[in-house]
């Protein structure tokens, strides 16, 4: 044989045997996939709430997602309460109590939430339960968020 035909079966064997070992490979019992679950308790009663955050430390259950969030500018910011009580989602110019001093965890109401739902302001930003409310023509810069009833739920919104 020439030398042009042994190279030529000798190719063909070589793939041959590696088809063969990948259709071994892939036939072969595999890993399983893990998956994970993740339990959040959102359920406190509001004595527990009251008595968390008079000791200044309120229920990390309650939060808004994310903490901080980055967006283009002219981007409509949706935010929705899929949680069992109301919220309002508040831009203030620092953060801190709403207007239940009793869930302040010893922070002085801040001037946007003082009223509360009778201070207009306060009462446009409310989100009921399976709600939601759009946030829109925010400027480029940093914006806080919280919630005037519960202040420790805070956002940063960043606005390129």
């Amino acid at each position: 044989m020439n030398t042009v035909t042994k190279l030529c079966i000798l190719a063909s064997c070589l793939t041959l045997v590696a088809t063969t070992a990948l259709a071994q490979t892939k036939s072969a019992p595999s890993v399983p996939n893990i998956a994970q679950i993740v339990a959040l308790e959102a359920f406190t009663t509001f004595n527990d709430l009251f008595a968390k955050a008079a000791a200044g430390t309120p229920d990390p259950n309650w939060d808004f997602e994310p903490d901080t969030i980055r967006i283009k500018q002219g981007t409509v910011l949706t935010v929705a309460d899929e949680g069992g009580e109301p919220h309002t989602f508040t831009e203030v110019e620092k953060f801190g109590g709403g207007f239940i001093p009793g869930l302040n965890s010893g922070e002085a109401t801040v001037p946007e939430c003082v009223g509360g739902f009778s201070n207009l302001a306060v009462a446009k930003t409310r989100i009921l339960q399976g709600s939601h409310l759009e946030v829109t023509n925010l400027s480029k810069g940093e914006h806080d968020f919280e919630c005037c009833i519960h202040p420790w739920m805070r956002t940063k919104v960043i606005v390129k």
